[in-house]
């Protein structure tokens, strides 16, 4: 059923006149996680007419849906009701019929069943539908650079499109509605005094935990524990804390300081000054938020393992930089064995990551590249609000930022084995006044891993439980920078830009292959890289097929795309000037 016709959207320039209702929104990923992950690989698509046709074979469905624009990539943009044939014709389906054809043709495809598939859809139409409503009573845009930076990591009021859940989470709407960014809420933390004997921490560098320290002082013999206020309500009643607490070994100072923002991760949040990321014990979308001991043993390991690394990028990619992450602190109450209770351990465990000031050029307004790379043009950094009207103007402001984007990624790689993970949420993207990308700013050292053929004496220098998870082996190492670096952050970024302007699709695709043969020419011409320019697949996280199984999102698989980086490939899309379907 796949066809390669090109074929024109009923589509003009510029990102769509509305956003969304919560039933649009769920329907549209439903069908964008089938088309990725089920139906295309399948060959059971086709572009006709402006329309999508998606069969689920095993449930012999046939679904159908109206194109905004088509994409080199498969990456549709869809628009208005998904309907189905039925014998009198072309019927709508609701976003509950789509979730039940979905997990009719996921049981049959798998032979199982998964009977939380449902609910979690279910559960994330209510956070769009929250989202929705809060966005619609949004502020202003702050005209401040913290202020603007803050609204960016706060406008994702429809998540990930290629994940079937992205607002699920396991708490009741008011508690939600507290601590989410898209409620665009701040709160104080809750502060606890800890005595020293009871406090687990480790430091890259003397004084690396300052930060804590500095948010309120404590009586002599103890020190400053923040908790996330959400956390706490869920372990404060855990007999022993409640025990320390009447002993006294904990002080519950209550909340207090100066108040922090949630930023997408939704616990990670910032004040301005250093970013704290907190353990959540809720599930957000597919798994526990919260940090596991080797975690928080890892980042600080990493901060100290890496600073050659990040120091010789900083020097070869000026404009790039890294948010270090070099301290954690905790409660370290004794168990029934003596040792540190590992659940409270991790559940009070709260990493210190560099705030923005250290690392952020002069006169730049930091903004999340998820909120620049948008379908909708949500919050203050959409890319629609950075380049103007013209295509000329919008392949320099592309040409620029790949300049940033890429080269690090690929030095980090090839020269250090150093396995970055450039996923939208986590770059951070630095625009003048004029909204021209002059840095990038990478983030959470948790995605971040080595390679052993690097790194073979200093994993095995560490204990194998932190070793571990900082480890991917060649294959999974580079099928993550693939993806991340050109499914997830590239792609999405240039369908923002070519919802702006249809036409320079391919042109867009081509300053990708361009800044990618530099990049390739540099480094001595890697096989991998010549891979990636004669347009083998590009491998796609496959959210719906990890969802469904239960897999935890380390061992999530891979889909492969159609990849739209071939020259011959470009080169025919650019002959025809139109968008073209690999589907």
């Amino acid at each position: 059923m796949t066809s390669t016709t090109p074929d024109r959207p009923a589509a003009s320039a510029g990102p769509p006149a509305r956003l969304p209702t919560a039933d649009e929104a769920v329907a549209h990923t439903l069908l964008n996680c089938l088309l990725r992950e089920v139906s295309g690989p399948e060959h059971q698509t086709a572009v006709s007419d402006g329309r999508l046709l998606l069969r689920l074979p095993r449930r012999g469905v046939l679904l159908r849906v109206a194109l905004r624009r088509t994409s080199l990539l498969g990456s549709h943009r869809f628009t208005g009701p998904v309907t189905e044939q039925r014998p009198g014709g072309w019927a709508e389906v609701d976003w509950r019929r789509l979730a039940d054809h979905t997990h009719a043709e996921l049981s049959l495809r798998t032979g199982a069943r998964n009977d939380e598939f449902l609910p979690q859809v279910a559960a994330s139409h209510r956070g769009v539908t929250a989202a929705l409503a809060a966005h619609a009573r949004r502020a202003p845009d702050p005209a401040d650079p913290l202020g603007r930076y803050l609204a960016s990591e706060q406008s994702l009021v429809l998540g990930h499109r290629y994940h079937p859940t992205p607002k699920t989470h396991g708490s009741d709407p008011r508690t939600w509605s507290a601590y989410a960014p898209e409620a665009r809420t701040s709160f104080p933390l809750r502060h606890l005094a800890v005595r020293d004997h009871l406090v687990a921490q480790e430091c890259a560098a003397p004084g690396a935990a300052a930060p804590l320290d500095r948010l309120r002082p404590v009586p002599a013999g103890y020190r400053l524990l923040p908790v996330h206020p959400w956390q706490y309500e869920q372990l404060s009643t855990a007999p022993a804390v409640r025990a320390a607490l009447g002993r006294g070994d904990i002080l519950d100072l209550g909340p207090g300081g100066r108040p922090f923002t949630p930023t997408a991760s939704v616990r990670t949040l910032y004040d301005g000054d250093t970013f704290l990321k907190f353990s959540l014990n809720v599930r957000i979308t597919n798994c526990l938020r919260k940090n596991a001991h080797y975690e928080l043993t890892g980042a600080v390991a990493l901060t100290r393992l890496l600073a050659p690394a990040l120091t010789d990028l900083a020097a070869r990619h000026p404009g790039t930089g890294v948010l270090r992450e070099p301290a954690y602190r905790s409660l370290a109450l004794p168990g029934p064995d003596g040792r540190p209770d590992r659940a409270l351990l991790e559940g009070f465990g709260v990493i210190v990551r560099e705030g923005l000031g250290p690392r952020l050029h002069p006169g730049l307004t930091p903004l999340l590249a998820a909120a620049v790379a948008d379908e909708y043009p949500t919050g203050p950094g959409h890319v629609s609000r950075l380049t103007g009207r013209d295509t000329a103007d919008a392949l320099r402001w592309w040409r620029a930022y790949l300049a940033l984007l890429v080269p690090p990624v690929l030095t980090a790689y090839f020269d250090h084995g150093l396995v970055l993970e450039p996923h939208l949420q986590n770059v951070v993207v630095c625009v003048d006044d004029d909204g021209m990308p002059r840095q990038l700013l990478f983030r959470d050292l948790e995605g971040t891993k080595l390679l052993p053929g690097h790194h073979g004496p200093t994993l095995a220098a560490l204990p194998p439980d932190v070793a571990g998870p900082m480890t991917y082996d060649a294959r999974r190492g580079w099928d993550r920078v693939v993806y991340c670096l050109l499914v997830n952050h590239i792609a999405e970024l240039l369908a923002a830009l070519a919802d702006l302007h249809p036409p320079a699709e391919p042109a867009l695709w081509s300053e990708v292959r361009r800044t990618l043969a530099h990049c390739a020419a540099d480094a001595g011409d890697p096989p991998l890289l010549r891979a990636l320019l004669a347009g083998v697949p590009l491998p796609a996280k496959a959210n719906l097929l990890a969802r469904w199984e239960r897999t935890a999102d380390r061992d999530a698989g891979y889909v492969r795309l159609p990849s739209p980086l071939a020259e011959d490939v470009l080169t025919e899309a650019l002959r025809a000037d139109a968008p073209w379907s690999p589907r």
